[in-house]
């Protein structure tokens, strides 16, 4: 049982887990077949230590920022541990996003370190507006040995001096988290040693580990999620993480068995290959086989109706079980929308799904599904010391959703009028439309925000598209839009961008325009891409500075034919 009430700092926290459970397995990394390196505690620590007095020989002391941006790998974890010890304030960067745009987020947040893979900070380097890193100490992990460093240091350096734990209070701001684009405004959501701990010691108390548990870290670090459940909460528990270099679907499995993972936390898309590979081998199965898996599975269902039964399952369905390493015990899943059929599908196979509901404003979790009885249909109760509103709601109960508690952000970084619109009298406004049934559980029916949240757990916010199609011939106007902003479809699923175009030449698109839609359309990552294009020929409705009034347009468009309106963009 957790108890953190007295703790003050997450780094803190930590530190007094690492002391009790000292002699255990902290961290496992592995790259494919291969494991890579294996910390207990002790060593953890004495990783972590050097880190820390690396930072203090370079004057990083309370409030400095360091930024990370490496993939899942032990020393993220050791990275950060040492940066909550030498007092800093971490920023974790998303490794999938460009150079460019990493580097754009460095220049808001203003770090002091960057700590990085030697092959991104290359990527950086060949960036024209590469100079914010000149402001900063980066140090990079495993350079070759004959590699011209530069400015740059090596992460693996040898320290001198003693080691030093700089004492944080609750209130102080413990990291800045990234939550959307940065071609528009960034969004650096402040998030204090209280907001993580309060929210460490709800999902303990909810979900408590043992200290055999092992909990696979598919998801990046970066990730709300993965900072929460893959490094903070297992490490409280003197549980071990489990990181793998390669996220190749033929290797999870490989790794879960190896490893006797207990518990994972994914995002939809991941949870939807991993229902397909299932289904594949199920269907490879002969007559008999499968009818003997199903009359067991319905029977596991009947079982577990009233809640998860680990050990009968396991029983029932072993073969199964035994494919995903036997121990697999939880599998918490958020970040996006959860198709019902999905969790259903693994429920029924004895491998229990929480289903969670929250925002990086909100500390991660909000919400959640604890499984008694298991509901698929909702993202389940809010979680205690959190209270959940649904504002202005219409006749059938769905209105916006707000959020209060210790968990809720301090606000975005040096930016108050973003904040004021975020955090209003103590509550987040999340942008979502809910309802609250009759049992209390939170259904999301969509968002009052022009914003998408793509399977893989990504905000995209329309706006931050747009700086990729400046310039567009023949176009005298355009505005990107997620379709279901414009035409609510009551559901979360099937998300699309679309562009707006206003022509040139009233009636149609010309081919240089669509051929130039298309060229800047592929060069986006997949996430990003547009579905489709829009023509409309009126003048958009515009403020006296010019800038587009993006509801207003939207209304305009919503008694548009919605298919008829929007030409696909795929070749």
């Amino acid at each position: 049982m957790l108890e953190l009430a007295r703790i003050g700092s997450v780094g803190e926290a930590i530190a007094d887990s690492i002391v009790t459970h000292k002699r255990n397995v902290a961290l496992i990394e592995c790259d494919r077949h291969r494991e890579n390196v294996r910390y207990s505690y002790r060593e953890l620590r004495e990783a972590a230590e050097r880190v820390t007095i690396l930072l203090q020989d370079h004057d990083v002391g309370p409030d400095g920022r360091v930024a990370i941006l490496m993939q899942n790998q032990s020393k993220w974890l050791i990275t950060a541990l040492g940066g909550f010890w030498a007092g800093a304030v971490l920023m974790p960067l998303d490794y999938k996003l460009t150079a460019k745009e990493q580097l754009a987020l460095m220049a808001h947040g203003r770090p002091r370190v960057l700590v990085t893979e030697w092959s991104r900070y290359q990527d950086l380097l060949r960036e024209a507006d590469h100079a914010v890193l000149e402001r900063m100490l980066v140090l990079v992990t495993e350079a070759p040995a004959d590699a011209a460093l530069g400015r740059a240091q090596r992460w693996e350096q040898d320290v001198r001096g003693s080691f030093r734990m700089v004492a944080r209070t609750r209130a102080d701001v413990a990291c800045i988290v990234y939550s959307s684009g940065t071609s528009g405004t960034p969004k650096g959501v402040m998030l204090t040693h209280d907001n993580y701990l309060e929210q460490a010691q709800i999902l303990g108390k909810l979900f408590p580990m043992e200290e055999e548990d092992r909990f696979f870290s598919v998801l990046p670090t970066n990730h709300a999620i993965d900072f929460m459940s893959g490094f903070i909460g297992p490490l409280l528990f003197g549980a071990a993480v489990v990181h793998q270099r390669t996220l190749r679907p033929q290797y999870l499995r490989t790794t879960m068995k190896k490893y006797g993972i207990t518990h994972m936390a994914l995002v939809p898309t991941i949870l939807k290959n991993l229902e397909e590979k299932v289904r594949e081998s199920l269907d490879e199965l002969s007559d008999w086989q499968r009818r003997a898996i199903d009359g067991l599975t319905k029977l596991n269902e009947w079982v577990t109706a009233a809640k998860p039964r680990p050990t009968v399952s396991r029983v029932l369905l072993k073969p199964l079980h035994d494919g995903f390493g036997g121990k697999l015990r939880l599998i918490f899943a958020g970040g996006a929308f959860i198709d019902p059929n999905t969790a259903r599908f693994f429920y029924d196979l004895g491998f229990p799904v929480v289903i969670g509901y929250g925002l990086t404003e909100a500390s991660t979790v909000a919400t959640v599904n604890t499984l008694d009885p298991f509901r698929p249909d909702t993202v389940g109760k809010p979680v205690p010391g959190v209270d959940i509103e649904v504002r202005d709601p219409n006749d059938v109960g769905v209105g916006e959703v707000w959020i209060r508690g210790r968990t809720v952000m301090k606000g975005y970084l040096d930016a108050p009028e973003l904040t004021a619109e975020a955090l209003v009298d103590g509550w987040l406004r999340t942008g979502d439309l809910g309802l609250l049934d009759a049992a209390g559980h939170l259904k999301l029916l969509g968002r009052a925000k022009n914003m998408i949240v793509t399977e893989g757990g990504k905000n995209i916010y329309p706006e931050d598209i747009e700086s990729n199609f400046e310039d567009l011939p023949d176009c005298e106007e355009f505005c990107v839009f997620a379709a279901n902003y414009i035409w609510p479809t009551g559901k979360l699923t099937g998300e699309q961008l679309v562009i707006v175009v206003r022509p040139s030449d009233k009636g149609s698109a010309s081919e240089a325009l669509v051929a130039e839609l298309r060229r800047r359309n592929r060069r986006l990552p997949d996430f990003k891409r547009l579905a489709g294009y829009i023509v409309c020929d009126d003048e958009f409705p515009a403020t006296a500075s010019l800038k587009i009034k993006r509801p207003q347009l939207a209304a305009r468009l919503r008694d548009w034919d919605r298919n008829a309106a929007i030409v696909p963009l795929a070749e």
